[in-house]
């Protein structure tokens, strides 16, 4: 596997890519490869880390694992690259842009990479999944690296947003220090959930408000 990331994370990646659990599941993914079509291909699975520095992260949205499907994984939690068909929980979030975020124009792409080079983290908690079969890479150690990660922001920055849609992401609230971070909870942006919490949400002039008012830039989310 190809680590591919901007340098301002190797204070902290570089330390975890040496522990042994690591190290144990990139040679598992480097199985899975020879075996199954994994995504997202080697070179995206640390995009995230490559198109937002460590020192610019101003908002986490946390997703679960990739999308699986052919085409569809960009190391980019929510994200799907220009051509590719808007997944229904992307379609949600477009949805709520549109009520909250003034002249917000939905646009007819998935590509989030211009959040992204805002210093939004656009972190999935497992980073690869086999084609077709979600969730198949969980509980094979990727939860404790994106962990560390949390934590590691949490700790060494401040005044970050962190989003958390639905009960997966929301178990991650234990990692942040609520006493100089903004959490922004809500159900999934998922159809099964939009319509229960996620609509009317308000997250992302919430995270907006919170930053303009602790000195930083607030985020174009116009794509």
């Amino acid at each position: 596997m190809k680590s591919v990331y901007d340098v301002s994370w190797m204070p902290v990646l570089s330390s975890l890519l040496d522990k042994e659990e690591v190290k144990n599941l990139i040679d598992f993914i480097d199985r899975e490869r020879q075996q199954v079509v994994v995504y997202p291909p080697d070179n995206l699975i640390f995009n995230a880390f490559k198109l937002t520095k460590f020192t610019d992260v101003k908002v986490v949205i946390l997703g679960q694992d990739p999308y699986h499907n052919k085409g569809q994984a960009q190391g980019l939690s929510f994200s799907v690259p220009k051509g590719v068909t808007l997944p229904p929980s992307l379609r949600n979030i477009y949805t709520e842009l549109e009520n909250d975020i003034r002249g917000f124009i939905r646009p007819k792409h998935g590509d989030l990479t211009k959040w992204a080079q805002q210093g939004v983290l656009l972190l999935n908690t497992v980073l690869t999944v086999r084609e077709h079969q979600a969730g198949s890479h969980q509980n094979r150690g990727w939860e404790q690296f994106t962990d560390a990660v949390i934590e590691a922001v949490s700790r060494d920055l401040e005044h970050v947003v962190f989003v958390l849609w639905g009960s997966y992401a929301q178990k991650k609230e234990k990692l942040i220090d609520k006493t100089k971070h903004l959490i922004l909870k809500s159900v999934h942006p998922s159809p099964l959930s939009a319509y229960r919490g996620f609509f009317g949400c308000r997250h992302f002039s919430l995270a907006n408000n919170y930053l303009e008012m602790s000195g930083k830039k607030g985020v174009d989310w116009q794509l």
